[in-house]
């Protein structure tokens, strides 16, 4: 019965997406669904922006580790990034009317900082795809019995989310978001209310939690440890700031009101929701303390199995149905929109301005043959990635936050900032950022930040050095 059931959402999934794609006619269809939105897509393509593997399965077993302190990346600094989005940024890149993220840079800087930092931002999304991508396997592995592989689940998780969005890009990411929303959030809160009667009540696992030291939040410690700590919640809470997916659903929007209220909400209620994997985590925890030694493995990866093992062996079958029907929800929702973001990025930003007289029906059909190429890099990042998704998301963001938010921030909001302060700022961020992971990745100074100071001492720099050339965007 649950792998019949499974077999019938998937199919039910590519249906839909399937069904979306009758609604692309051109280019901007396939990217930003026309800009056509209403608010209620809006805050399901929002929340499903963060909604997936890493919080389903990684964050809640993080938790179940090292605590409240262990996840301030995420949800923390998932959730003000959206926020920060929504009140800061969403007027502005939805007012510049433009189709991606390095359309802006283009725009404000030129076409040479157009290309490195969309070559930087689309880099940066392997980590990331790929956290969805091995969730899949993971979940076809264990719902196979282990008659599927982690690889071979990988391979054919791959293939279900290609073959719908594919076809209908942004407009299929809206509606499936939609459809597996819905099923998140129904199939999450029963089985957190089955599990909860199960080991004595909500109020019993929230005691166990205290009692063991799981709320305790600020870290212990030095300096460092608080730097650690904050660079963890800015990694992704500002790293993730410049990034595609989440540009792509402000600027889906139907109208620009749409835009700052849907991402504000989407934000709001992905940050309450994520507490419902983990509240379901720590409860099958004490319900079953051997699951613990799955945090002694050598392999990181282990602790993300604890959901998935603990409802397959201790709820019944429809319980069963409803949580991996809503794990593969949010693990579908997330990774559809991370394979079109950076296909997006690179055709348009890096590809297109070596070809600037393509048609539209090349560039789509371009768009298709580059996110046909990034799923297989994704794969084979993920086939050979022994990090946990939690660890995959964090490094993914370090690479934005060192390379492409000091420019992006200071070419909306600083008038004096110049072409030449944007290069510098992106070289010498990169570059810093680089050397310090591999000659000091454990040093006081956390990598990212001495990547994002030197972005912003480039940036001022090389600013206050040369001519603007380029006025502040509308």
């Amino acid at each position: 019965m649950l792998i019949a059931s499974v077999v019938v959402y998937l199919l039910i999934t590519i249906a839909i997406g399937l069904w979306a794609a009758k609604r692309v006619a051109n280019s901007k269809d396939f990217l930003v669904a026309g800009r056509r939105l209403p608010l209620t897509m809006t805050i399901t393509t929002v929340f499903a922006t963060w909604f997936g593997a890493e919080t389903v399965l990684s964050v809640s077993a993080t938790f179940t580790r090292d605590g409240l302190g262990g996840i301030i990346a995420d949800p923390f600094g998932s959730s003000f990034c959206l926020v920060f989005v929504a009140l800061f940024f969403a007027r502005a890149f939805y007012r510049m009317d433009l189709l991606t993220i390095g359309d802006f840079y283009r725009k404000r800087f030129g076409k040479p900082v157009e290309v490195i930092t969309s070559v930087a931002i689309t880099a940066s999304y392997l980590g990331w795809t790929s956290a969805q991508l091995t969730a899949l396997g993971l979940v076809f592995h264990v719902l196979s019995g282990g008659a599927l592989s982690l690889n071979e689940g990988i391979l054919l998780g791959a293939a279900i989310v290609l073959g719908y969005t594919i076809w209908g890009g942004m407009w299929s990411v809206a509606w499936t978001d939609l459809f597996q929303t819905v099923v998140i959030i129904i199939g999450l809160w029963i089985v957190a209310l089955l599990v909860s009667d199960m080991a004595g009540g909500t109020g019993k696992v929230i005691a166990a939690a205290a009692e063991a030291g799981k709320f305790s939040f600020w870290p212990e410690g030095g300096s460092k440890e608080w730097l650690a700590f904050a660079a963890a919640w800015a990694t992704l809470a500002m790293g993730s700031i410049p990034q595609q997916d989440v540009f792509q659903r402000v600027t889906s929007a139907r109208n620009e009101s749409v835009a700052v209220k849907g991402t504000l909400i989407g934000g709001i209620v992905y940050f309450a929701f994520a507490f419902v994997p983990i509240f379901i985590a720590y409860a099958a925890l004490v319900l079953d303390p051997q699951l613990a030694q799955l945090f002694m493995s050598d392999d990181a990866r282990e602790i993300q199995f604890i959901l998935p093992h603990f409802i397959r062996d201790h709820v019944p079958v429809w319980a069963q149905v409803m949580f991996f029907g809503a794990l593969l929800s949010a693990i579908l929702s997330t990774a559809s929109g991370a394979l079109l973001a950076p296909t997006a990025l690179f055709t348009e930003n890096v590809l297109r301005p070596f070809v600037p007289n393509m048609s539209d029906r090349q560039f789509l059909l371009t768009l298709r043959i580059v996110l046909v190429c990034f799923t297989l890099a994704a794969l084979l990042f993920g086939l050979n990635s022994k990090s946990t998704m939690y660890e995959m998301v964090q490094n993914a963001y370090k690479v934005t936050l060192a390379g492409a938010f000091v420019p992006l921030v200071a070419g909306l909001f600083w008038k004096r900032a110049t072409t030449a302060g944007a290069m510098a700022s992106i070289l010498l961020g990169l570059s810093t950022w680089l050397l310090a992971e591999a000659f000091a990745p454990d040093g006081f100074w956390p990598t990212q930040f001495v990547g994002l100071a030197f972005a912003i001492l480039g940036m001022v720099v090389g600013s206050l050095a040369s001519k603007p050339a380029h006025p502040r965007p509308a």
